[in-house]
C-alpha cells in the first residue's frame, strides 16, 4: 500500500509540473547551490538521474536554470542507472560511477564516507541513490554538519527534499552507489569562484 501510495504522489506532483520561464527564487543566505536547488524540478517521477546531475551543471553556470534537456531524453526509462552517465563529459564536467558494490556487511562505508569528505572539501557535490518508499531516489550531498553528518537535497517535483541524516540511511542501506566528477581545467565552482 504504502508503494501504491508513493507512486500516487509522484505521478501527482509530477504530472503537474510544466515548462515555464519563471522568476529566479533568490537565496538570501547566500548559497548559490540552495538558489540551483530552489528553482529546479524533476519533471518526471523516474528522471531523478538526470535531475541530480542537470543541478550540478546549472550550480556551476553551464546551463541555464530552465534546462532541462537530460530529463526530457531520459523521461520515465525504467533501466536507467549511474552507468549511464559514469565516464560521460557534459558541459566539461566529467562524472564518475563509485562504490558498485553488493550492498551487505562488507561494503566499505568507511571509504565511503572518506570519499565523499574529500568531495566536499574540495568544493564538489556528490550524487548519491539512497532507499525511498518505492525503490531509490537520487539526492545531491552538499554539505557536512559540524557533527560529521551528511546534508542531502533532491527535488520531487517542484518540492524540495532535504535529508540531514544520510550516513544513518547508508548505514541501514549496508551501502550505496555515488557518482563524484571532475571539471575542466579553469572551471569553477560559484563557491570557490567567491572566495
Amino acid at each position: 500500500m504504502k508503494k501504491i501510495l508513493f507512486s500516487l504522489t509522484m505521478f501527482l506532483f509530477t504530472s503537474v509540473i510544466f515548462h515555464a520561464k519563471g522568476q529566479i527564487k533568490e537565496n538570501d543566505k547566500g548559497d548559490f547551490f540552495d538558489t540551483v536547488v530552489n528553482n529546479h524540478n524533476q519533471i518526471f517521477q523516474m528522471s531523478c538521474i538526470p535531475s541530480a546531475i542537470e543541478m550540478v551543471l546549472k550550480y556551476y553556470n553551464l546551463v541555464d536554470f530552465d534546462f532541462y534537456g537530460l530529463q526530457n531524453e531520459w523521461q520515465n526509462k525504467a533501466d536507467g542507472s549511474f552507468r549511464d552517465f559514469d565516464n560521460k563529459k557534459l558541459y566539461g564536467i566529467t562524472f564518475s560511477q563509485k562504490f558498485v558494490l553488493p550492498r551487505d556487511t562488507n561494503f566499505p562505508i568507511d571509504s565511503l564516507f572518506q570519499t565523499v569528505e574529500n568531495e566536499l572539501k574540495s568544493g564538489r557535490k556528490v550524487i548519491i541513490s539512497l532507499p525511498a518508499d518505492a525503490g531509490w531516489h537520487m539526492f545531491i550531498i552538499c554539505k557536512q554538519t559540524p557533527d560529521g553528518e551528511f546534508v542531502s537535497y533532491s527535488k520531487l517535483g517542484n518540492h524540495t527534499l532535504i535529508l540531514r541524516n544520510t550516513k544513518e540511511i547508508v548505514k541501514k542501506s549496508n551501502g550505496t552507489e555515488i557518482m563524484t566528477y571532475s571539471t575542466s581545467p579553469g572551471l569553477h565552482s560559484p563557491q570557490a569562484a567567491a572566495h
